[in-house]
């Protein structure tokens, strides 16, 4: 399906090219965003788009309050696997704990609040997808690390934290969702629909309820569910014993909204051991622009085994597929 760009779009686009100024760049984005036909072909314009405007808005916002100081590193990570999710939370709240028990990274845990003051890296496996968490330095009202603005935007879901051996803990988880909002990092459900505004990143978001070992840890849920109403709903963990972390791993590769695909070639048995994670919903061609940015225009047809089809059976390229299909790509 073609994008079938109008008139008006491109005379846009050649200004923005033209433009000399960050805020002139902008207007034009924003005028390309307004008169782009919005549907499944044009998706990739789209999220070009909402990345650019995102990012110019933001060296906008940074030039008018002033010069700061450069954070260290630019904390830019090599996407892998199926996702990546950053955890965001309030001081102390047991991210840094909860990173070693789902993945093999090491960061410092201690019983003080802003032990962690970079980005933390670690692979997290659900069955035979693999994950990336990112442990993000605590937020609150006052303290709020720049680079997080920068780390949120590539991030495809997020894990937000209360602290249930806290008296303050919805407050305190309030606050982060009001301070990446104020980034325009808006935390949201999984499955909401996309948002209109393209200066606005909307992050699927699983709130975990953590230290539910602690005595008082009933009573302050359900303060917490009327502080913060059934906007998302709370998975009760505890990091510290290992409680429900099954469950949470289950949620946080839902919240990506991807399916596993294994692909094979012709008279040889397929990859099992490691799925391409395109989002649910998508076709045989985009799977192919998956295993290579060039297969997704030559692919013509697929054979498939699995859910909605005989196994075996010749499919087009615009075929929906399933989770845990097995597609064998044909140009």
């Amino acid at each position: 399906m073609a994008v079938n760009l109008p008139p008006h779009y491109h005379d846009a686009e050649a200004r923005y090219k033209k433009a000399q100024t960050p805020e002139d760049k902008l207007a034009a984005l924003k005028e390309m965003w307004v008169l782009l036909p919005k549907h499944k072909a044009s998706e990739k314009v789209q999220a070009d788009l909402k990345t650019k405007i995102s990012e110019l808005t933001d060296q906008i916002e940074q030039a008018k309050s002033g010069p700061k100081k450069a954070a260290p590193g630019t904390f830019k990570f090599q996407r892998q696997g199926a996702g990546l999710v950053v955890f965001a939370g309030p001081p102390n709240c047991g991210k840094s704990l909860l990173m070693t028990k789902l993945t093999k990274a090491t960061p410092a845990v201690a019983p003080y609040p802003f032990t962690t003051r970079e980005p933390i890296l670690g692979m997290m496996d659900y069955e035979d997808a693999r994950v990336q968490l990112v442990d993000l330095p605590p937020i609150t009202a006052d303290h709020y690390e720049t680079f997080v603005t920068d780390v949120t935007r590539a991030a495809d879901a997020a894990v937000l934290f209360l602290d249930l051996a806290d008296d303050d803990g919805p407050a305190a988880t309030k606050a982060v969702m009001e301070r990446l909002q104020r980034a325009r990092r808006e935390l949201v459900p999984p499955g909401t629909p996309p948002t209109d505004d393209p200066t606005t990143y909307a992050i699927p978001t699983v709130l975990v309820a953590n230290k539910g070992d602690d005595e008082a840890a009933d009573v302050r849920l359900e303060i917490a569910r009327e502080e913060l109403g059934e906007r998302f709903p709370i998975l009760v963990i505890s990091a510290e014993r290992g409680d429900n972390l099954d469950a949470l791993r289950k949620a946080i590769y839902d919240a990506l909204g991807v399916m596993r695909i294994y692909t094979k070639q012709p008279g040889k048995p397929a990859d099992m051991t490691a799925p391409f994670t395109p989002p649910v919903g998508s076709t045989v061609a985009e799977l192919a622009g998956k295993v290579h940015r060039d297969l997704e225009d030559a692919v013509k047809s697929a054979r498939v085994w699995g859910s909605g089809v005989h196994d075996g059976q010749t499919v087009g390229r615009d075929h929906v597929l399933n989770d845990k299909d097995v597609v064998e790509l044909h140009t």
